[in-house]
Protein backbone atom coordinates (compact mmCIF):
# COMPACT_ATOMS: atom_id res chain seq x y z
CA UNK A 1 0.00 0.00 0.00
CA UNK A 2 1.38 3.54 -0.56
CA UNK A 3 2.78 5.25 2.52
CA UNK A 4 1.79 8.71 3.44
CA UNK A 5 -0.97 10.68 1.60
CA UNK A 6 0.68 10.50 -1.88
CA UNK A 7 -0.95 8.89 -4.29
CA UNK A 8 -0.09 5.40 -5.93
CA UNK A 9 0.34 7.28 -9.08
CA UNK A 10 2.72 9.65 -8.19
CA UNK A 11 4.75 6.83 -6.32
CA UNK A 12 5.37 4.88 -8.98
CA UNK A 13 6.59 7.88 -11.11
CA UNK A 14 9.27 8.75 -8.25
CA UNK A 15 10.35 5.10 -8.12
CA UNK A 16 11.08 5.03 -11.77
CA UNK A 17 12.82 8.40 -11.73
CA UNK A 18 15.12 6.93 -8.58
CA UNK A 19 15.25 3.76 -11.44
CA UNK A 20 16.70 5.84 -14.23
CA UNK A 21 18.67 7.76 -12.05
CA UNK A 22 20.48 5.21 -10.40
CA UNK A 23 20.92 3.61 -14.44
CA UNK A 24 22.17 6.86 -15.25
CA UNK A 25 24.56 7.33 -12.80
CA UNK A 26 25.88 3.37 -12.77
CA UNK A 27 24.83 3.06 -9.63
CA UNK A 28 23.32 -0.32 -9.94
CA UNK A 29 24.50 -3.66 -8.18
CA UNK A 30 25.89 -5.45 -11.21
CA UNK A 31 26.57 -9.24 -11.03
CA UNK A 32 30.07 -9.97 -11.12
CA UNK A 33 31.23 -12.44 -13.95
CA UNK A 34 32.65 -15.62 -12.19
CA UNK A 35 35.93 -16.37 -12.19
CA UNK A 36 35.08 -19.79 -13.70
CA UNK A 37 33.04 -18.14 -16.59
CA UNK A 38 35.49 -15.43 -17.25
CA UNK A 39 38.48 -18.05 -17.41
CA UNK A 40 36.31 -20.07 -19.69
CA UNK A 41 35.83 -17.35 -22.15
CA UNK A 42 39.08 -16.08 -22.69
CA UNK A 43 40.04 -20.09 -23.32
CA UNK A 44 37.18 -20.26 -25.68
CA UNK A 45 38.81 -17.16 -27.71
CA UNK A 46 42.31 -18.95 -27.24
CA UNK A 47 43.81 -19.96 -30.90
CA UNK A 48 46.55 -22.45 -28.74
CA UNK A 49 43.94 -23.45 -25.95
CA UNK A 50 43.31 -27.39 -25.83
CA UNK A 51 41.34 -30.08 -23.71
CA UNK A 52 43.73 -30.30 -21.22
CA UNK A 53 43.71 -27.05 -20.39
CA UNK A 54 40.03 -26.67 -20.56
CA UNK A 55 38.98 -30.30 -18.56
CA UNK A 56 42.01 -28.65 -15.51
CA UNK A 57 40.32 -25.37 -15.74
CA UNK A 58 36.72 -26.82 -14.68
CA UNK A 59 38.29 -29.21 -12.50
CA UNK A 60 39.93 -26.07 -10.40
CA UNK A 61 35.56 -25.70 -9.42
CA UNK A 62 34.31 -29.16 -7.89
CA UNK A 63 30.69 -27.75 -7.85
CA UNK A 64 31.18 -26.47 -11.86
CA UNK A 65 32.94 -30.14 -12.89
CA UNK A 66 30.27 -31.48 -11.11
CA UNK A 67 27.41 -29.76 -13.18
CA UNK A 68 29.28 -30.14 -16.43
CA UNK A 69 29.19 -33.71 -16.17
CA UNK A 70 25.29 -33.67 -15.23
CA UNK A 71 24.65 -32.09 -18.62
CA UNK A 72 27.49 -34.10 -20.70
CA UNK A 73 25.22 -37.30 -19.20
CA UNK A 74 21.35 -35.40 -20.19
CA UNK A 75 18.88 -36.46 -22.71
CA UNK A 76 20.27 -33.37 -24.91
CA UNK A 77 23.67 -34.76 -25.50
CA UNK A 78 22.71 -38.52 -25.22
CA UNK A 79 25.55 -40.18 -24.73
CA UNK A 80 26.25 -43.75 -26.00
CA UNK A 81 27.39 -44.60 -22.44
CA UNK A 82 27.86 -42.66 -19.51
CA UNK A 83 30.09 -39.77 -19.45
CA UNK A 84 32.65 -40.51 -16.03
CA UNK A 85 35.26 -37.86 -16.33
CA UNK A 86 35.80 -34.60 -18.36
CA UNK A 87 38.49 -36.09 -20.61
CA UNK A 88 35.89 -38.51 -21.47
CA UNK A 89 33.38 -35.14 -21.69
CA UNK A 90 35.68 -32.69 -24.09
CA UNK A 91 36.18 -36.42 -26.06
CA UNK A 92 32.67 -36.92 -27.00
CA UNK A 93 31.53 -32.91 -26.76
CA UNK A 94 34.47 -30.69 -28.48
CA UNK A 95 36.31 -28.27 -26.98
CA UNK A 96 33.96 -25.68 -28.24
CA UNK A 97 30.91 -27.25 -27.22
CA UNK A 98 31.89 -28.14 -23.36
CA UNK A 99 33.48 -24.17 -23.38
CA UNK A 100 29.82 -23.45 -23.78
CA UNK A 101 28.45 -25.65 -21.45
CA UNK A 102 30.98 -24.34 -18.52
CA UNK A 103 30.19 -20.85 -19.32
CA UNK A 104 26.58 -21.56 -19.25
CA UNK A 105 26.95 -23.32 -16.10
CA UNK A 106 28.68 -21.03 -14.18
CA UNK A 107 27.17 -17.97 -15.55
CA UNK A 108 23.67 -19.36 -13.63
CA UNK A 109 25.60 -19.61 -9.90
CA UNK A 110 26.44 -16.16 -10.56
CA UNK A 111 24.33 -13.56 -12.74
CA UNK A 112 20.45 -14.92 -11.86
CA UNK A 113 19.47 -14.20 -8.60
CA UNK A 114 16.79 -12.45 -7.57
CA UNK A 115 15.32 -13.33 -3.61
CA UNK A 116 11.89 -13.44 -3.81
CA UNK A 117 11.41 -13.71 -7.69
CA UNK A 118 12.88 -17.00 -7.87
CA UNK A 119 9.92 -18.10 -10.52
CA UNK A 120 10.95 -14.63 -12.50
CA UNK A 121 14.44 -15.41 -13.03
CA UNK A 122 13.67 -18.91 -13.88
CA UNK A 123 11.56 -17.71 -16.64
CA UNK A 124 14.17 -15.28 -17.75
CA UNK A 125 16.94 -17.92 -17.83
CA UNK A 126 15.18 -20.55 -19.38
CA UNK A 127 14.50 -17.71 -22.42
CA UNK A 128 17.98 -16.90 -22.35
CA UNK A 129 18.96 -20.35 -22.77
CA UNK A 130 16.24 -20.91 -25.23
CA UNK A 131 17.63 -17.77 -27.23
CA UNK A 132 21.48 -19.15 -27.04
CA UNK A 133 19.91 -22.43 -28.60
CA UNK A 134 18.47 -20.99 -31.19
CA UNK A 135 21.09 -18.32 -32.18
CA UNK A 136 23.28 -21.32 -32.59
CA UNK A 137 20.58 -23.40 -35.54
CA UNK A 138 20.44 -19.99 -37.77
CA UNK A 139 24.25 -19.43 -37.48
CA UNK A 140 24.68 -22.46 -38.73
CA UNK A 141 21.92 -22.05 -40.95
CA UNK A 142 23.49 -18.65 -42.22
CA UNK A 143 27.15 -20.23 -42.04
CA UNK A 144 28.55 -17.52 -39.45
CA UNK A 145 30.39 -18.20 -35.99
CA UNK A 146 27.99 -20.32 -34.19
CA UNK A 147 30.16 -20.04 -30.76
CA UNK A 148 30.07 -15.88 -31.34
CA UNK A 149 25.82 -16.50 -32.40
CA UNK A 150 25.60 -18.39 -28.69
CA UNK A 151 26.84 -15.79 -26.77
CA UNK A 152 25.17 -12.94 -28.69
CA UNK A 153 21.68 -14.83 -27.72
CA UNK A 154 22.13 -16.17 -24.31
CA UNK A 155 23.40 -12.87 -22.97
CA UNK A 156 21.14 -10.20 -25.15
CA UNK A 157 18.96 -9.93 -21.96
CA UNK A 158 21.55 -10.45 -19.62
CA UNK A 159 20.23 -6.44 -17.89
CA UNK A 160 17.05 -8.33 -17.03
CA UNK A 161 17.03 -9.82 -14.01
CA UNK A 162 18.95 -7.11 -12.63
CA UNK A 163 16.33 -4.43 -12.99
CA UNK A 164 14.13 -6.90 -11.60
CA UNK A 165 16.24 -6.72 -8.24
CA UNK A 166 17.15 -2.87 -8.67
CA UNK A 167 13.53 -2.28 -8.77
CA UNK A 168 12.31 -4.59 -6.10
CA UNK A 169 14.99 -3.54 -4.04
CA UNK A 170 14.17 0.06 -4.59
CA UNK A 171 10.42 -0.38 -3.57
CA UNK A 172 11.14 -1.99 -0.50
CA UNK A 173 13.14 0.52 0.62
CA UNK A 174 10.62 2.99 0.05
CA UNK A 175 7.52 0.47 1.28
CA UNK A 176 5.93 0.53 -2.38
CA UNK A 177 3.81 -2.06 -3.68
CA UNK A 178 4.93 -2.79 -7.30
CA UNK A 179 2.34 -4.78 -9.43
CA UNK A 180 3.42 -7.11 -11.75
CA UNK A 181 2.78 -5.78 -14.92
CA UNK A 182 4.37 -2.37 -13.96
CA UNK A 183 7.58 -4.42 -13.25
CA UNK A 184 7.85 -6.41 -16.36
CA UNK A 185 7.17 -3.19 -18.18
CA UNK A 186 10.57 -1.37 -16.78
CA UNK A 187 12.02 -4.66 -16.63
CA UNK A 188 11.72 -4.71 -20.80
CA UNK A 189 12.37 -0.82 -21.00
CA UNK A 190 15.55 -0.27 -19.09
CA UNK A 191 17.23 -3.73 -19.58
CA UNK A 192 19.40 -2.42 -22.96
CA UNK A 193 21.16 0.52 -20.71
CA UNK A 194 22.13 -1.98 -17.82
CA UNK A 195 23.14 -4.65 -20.23
CA UNK A 196 25.40 -2.43 -21.92
CA UNK A 197 26.99 -1.58 -17.99
CA UNK A 198 27.54 -5.30 -17.28
CA UNK A 199 28.92 -5.85 -21.25
CA UNK A 200 31.43 -2.98 -20.02
CA UNK A 201 32.19 -4.75 -16.75
CA UNK A 202 32.61 -8.28 -18.14
CA UNK A 203 34.44 -7.23 -21.03
CA UNK A 204 31.94 -9.09 -23.26
CA UNK A 205 32.76 -9.11 -27.25
CA UNK A 206 31.70 -5.95 -28.99
CA UNK A 207 29.37 -8.05 -31.05
CA UNK A 208 27.28 -9.28 -27.74
CA UNK A 209 27.43 -5.21 -26.62
CA UNK A 210 25.67 -4.89 -30.33
CA UNK A 211 23.10 -7.71 -29.62
CA UNK A 212 22.36 -6.68 -26.39
CA UNK A 213 21.84 -3.02 -27.37
CA UNK A 214 20.31 -3.40 -31.27
CA UNK A 215 18.76 -6.77 -31.34
CA UNK A 216 15.17 -5.57 -30.98
CA UNK A 217 16.32 -2.35 -33.02
CA UNK A 218 18.73 -3.51 -35.49
CA UNK A 219 18.02 -0.83 -38.05
CA UNK A 220 19.54 1.29 -35.76
CA UNK A 221 22.86 -1.06 -35.37
CA UNK A 222 25.85 0.45 -36.79
CA UNK A 223 27.68 -2.48 -36.84
CA UNK A 224 27.56 -5.86 -36.16
CA UNK A 225 23.95 -6.11 -37.45
CA UNK A 226 24.17 -9.29 -38.61
CA UNK A 227 24.06 -10.59 -35.00
CA UNK A 228 21.65 -8.31 -34.33
CA UNK A 229 19.31 -9.60 -36.65
CA UNK A 230 20.17 -13.46 -35.37
CA UNK A 231 19.58 -12.34 -32.31
CA UNK A 232 16.65 -10.81 -33.12
CA UNK A 233 15.00 -14.24 -34.85
CA UNK A 234 16.69 -15.97 -31.65
CA UNK A 235 14.93 -14.51 -29.26
CA UNK A 236 11.42 -14.70 -31.54
CA UNK A 237 11.90 -18.73 -31.73
CA UNK A 238 12.69 -18.72 -28.01
CA UNK A 239 9.20 -16.93 -27.09
CA UNK A 240 7.39 -18.81 -29.20
CA UNK A 241 8.75 -22.20 -27.98
CA UNK A 242 8.51 -20.72 -24.11
CA UNK A 243 4.96 -18.60 -24.50
CA UNK A 244 3.18 -19.95 -27.47
CA UNK A 245 0.39 -18.05 -26.11
CA UNK A 246 2.06 -14.37 -26.66
CA UNK A 247 3.93 -15.52 -29.76
CA UNK A 248 1.93 -17.93 -32.29
CA UNK A 249 3.48 -18.98 -35.23
CA UNK A 250 0.94 -16.85 -37.67
CA UNK A 251 2.74 -13.84 -35.24
CA UNK A 252 6.23 -15.45 -35.27
CA UNK A 253 6.20 -15.93 -39.17
CA UNK A 254 4.98 -12.50 -39.43
CA UNK A 255 8.13 -10.77 -38.34
CA UNK A 256 10.23 -8.86 -40.88
CA UNK A 257 13.53 -10.03 -39.69
CA UNK A 258 13.36 -13.32 -41.06
CA UNK A 259 13.15 -11.54 -44.56
CA UNK A 260 16.11 -9.41 -43.49
CA UNK A 261 18.45 -12.29 -42.75
CA UNK A 262 17.29 -13.90 -46.12
CA UNK A 263 15.41 -16.88 -43.97
CA UNK A 264 12.70 -18.50 -46.02
CA UNK A 265 9.41 -20.40 -44.74
CA UNK A 266 10.92 -23.63 -45.07
CA UNK A 267 14.47 -22.18 -42.65
CA UNK A 268 11.47 -21.42 -40.49
CA UNK A 269 9.65 -24.64 -41.19
CA UNK A 270 12.83 -25.79 -39.82
CA UNK A 271 13.51 -24.34 -37.29
CA UNK A 272 10.05 -24.64 -35.73
CA UNK A 273 10.72 -28.42 -36.55
CA UNK A 274 13.63 -28.85 -34.15
CA UNK A 275 11.46 -27.15 -30.89
CA UNK A 276 11.44 -30.11 -28.75
CA UNK A 277 15.59 -30.41 -29.73
CA UNK A 278 15.94 -26.78 -28.38
CA UNK A 279 14.05 -28.03 -25.18
CA UNK A 280 15.80 -30.60 -24.48
CA UNK A 281 18.71 -28.25 -24.50
CA UNK A 282 17.05 -25.54 -22.18
CA UNK A 283 16.31 -28.28 -19.76
CA UNK A 284 19.36 -29.72 -19.80
CA UNK A 285 21.36 -26.58 -18.82
CA UNK A 286 18.84 -25.21 -16.38
CA UNK A 287 19.87 -28.37 -14.04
Amino acid sequence: MPTDAQPAGTQLEQLEQALTQNIKTGNVELPLLPQAASRVMALASDPNADAAKLSALIHQDQALAAHVLRIANSPAYMPRSPVVSLQHAVAMLGISLLSEIAFTASLKSGAFKVPGFEDDVKRLWRHSLASGAYAKEVARMRRVNVESAYLCGLLHAIGKPVILRTATTLAQERRISLEKPVLYGWVEGYHTQVGLLIADKWGLPKQVAAAIQYSEDYDHATAFRQECLLTCVADRLASHLLTPDEVSEETLREHPVFGELNLYPQDIDQLIKIKEQVLTIVNAMNL
